[in-house]
């Protein structure tokens, strides 16, 4: 596939990259349960075991939205599909304002249902549409797209947490979800995908013309998809048991709560870095050395977490939380360089189903295995799937559906 045109068109890539970058900023919010769920519970007057479990469904709607996005976008384009995420996104974060004690539960339809199905289909538009324009540099414009949806942590905790104290729970999702639908909704009407005769810089840029745009039917038949899936289910698996309990755990392992919170933060940060990194990194040392540092870096952070306490515990969820961001970031790339572009969102909405299992499986085997509170057998257990998962890599690198940077 060869793009060609008279001039350049890296001042419209830029825009695009930038409101996509903007829309998943706010979009991060995703990741931000563990700070709404203390509040939520007193609010609500509701069980803190189910209360946890928002995020995980938050976390599977957040795949069925990818799928659903991915497949609306071959009919409607990537702006329509991303006003249309925005708008579920947004009505979700502020109908959790009306959620009272009397259905405490309502708020998995909210928060969890509306809210991940929204942000689900605005990230596989902004996704899919800046890999088309950046076919030149897709790491690194990726890695700034999902960098953006990371960063969102550090920004928004200390406004949550403000707004959780001083207006109360219903307040703080009325005012996300207003400030959500007017930013996210605007901006979506900028992503639109590249012209037909797009290029980069003078003269002519070319994809390589050898590489096979798969069908969702053809990237099913391949070894490639299932051992990158299952790799991804895999390695997640510390991030999601970890993710609802950082502020709990923080505190059971010596921190203040104030500490605990600043722990939420350390952890969209270097989330963020690991999106934006990785990502670049993997252009220049391959994507599978990058997949492979993940999952050491992941099953050496866990194994530590054992018995880790105090900043020790901080160091190790920043460790796991690069990890997390880093995969976040490399996956998209895999795929793009594996399957092609061309049905980027559904292909990758249905890699991103490991993604959601891992978010629902993993939390709900931990909770039976630490039901007293110790969490060492599902640690244990979380260093075992990374090692599965090395192992998933491995076979990948020997895979040549497709000839590319993997």
């Amino acid at each position: 596939m060869t793009y060609e045109t008279k001039r350049p068109a890296a001042g419209n890539r830029n825009t695009v990259l930038i409101a996509g970058m903007i829309v998943q900023f706010f979009a991060g919010v995703i990741y931000m349960w563990s700070v709404f769920k203390g509040p939520v519970v007193e609010h609500l007057q509701w069980d803190a075991a189910a209360a946890a479990m928002t995020a995980s469904i938050m976390l599977v709607m957040f795949v069925m939205g990818m799928l659903a996005g991915g497949i609306l976008l071959d009919r409607y384009g990537q702006r329509k599909v991303a006003v249309a995420g925005s708008l579920v996104m947004s009505l979700g974060i502020l109908s959790s304002s009306f959620v009272t004690s009397a259905f405490p539960e309502m708020i998995y339809l909210t928060y969890g249902v509306l809210g991940g199905l929204g942000i689900g289909m605005v990230y596989t538009c902004t996704v899919s549409v800046v890999q088309k324009w950046f076919f030149d540099k897709r790491g690194f414009a990726t890695g700034m797209m999902v960098g953006a949806f990371g960063f969102s942590l550090v920004v928004f905790t200390p406004v949550a947490n403000y707004l959780l104290e001083s207006v109360g729970v219903a307040s703080t999702f009325l005012i996300f979800g207003v400030a959500f639908l007017a930013v996210c909704t605007s901006l979506s009407f900028f992503l639109a995908p590249p012209p037909a005769d797009y290029c980069v810089g003078s003269g002519k840029v070319s994809v390589k013309a050898s590489q096979k745009q798969y069908t969702v039917r053809e990237m099913l038949r391949t070894r490639s998809f299932y051992l990158i899936t299952l790799s991804l289910f895999l390695v997640l698996s510390a991030y999601f048991i970890l993710n609802p309990q950082f502020v709990t755990l923080g505190e059971a392992r010596g921190l203040t709560h104030d500490m605990a919170l600043v722990g939420v933060m350390l952890a969209g940060v270097f989330s963020a870095l690991g999106r934006l990194t990785v990502a670049w990194v993997s252009d220049r040392i391959g994507r599978i050395p990058a997949m492979l540092m993940i999952a050491l870096l992941t099953a050496a952070g866990i194994t530590v977490m054992i018995f880790a306490e105090g900043m020790v515990f901080l160091a190790c969820i920043a460790v796991i939380s690069y990890a997390f961001g880093g995969a976040s970031g490399i996956y998209a790339t895999v795929v793009a360089d594996r399957f092609g572009t061309e049905n980027m969102g559904t292909n990758y909405g249905i890699v991103m189903m490991g993604f959601g299992a891992s978010a629902l499986v993993f939390p709900m085997v931990s909770n039976g295995l630490s039901g007293g509170g110790d969490y060492t057998s599902s640690f244990i257990m979380v260093a075992l799937t990374c090692l599965a998962a090395l192992v998933c890599i491995l076979l990948l690198s020997r895979e040549r559906d497709q000839p590319g940077q993997a």
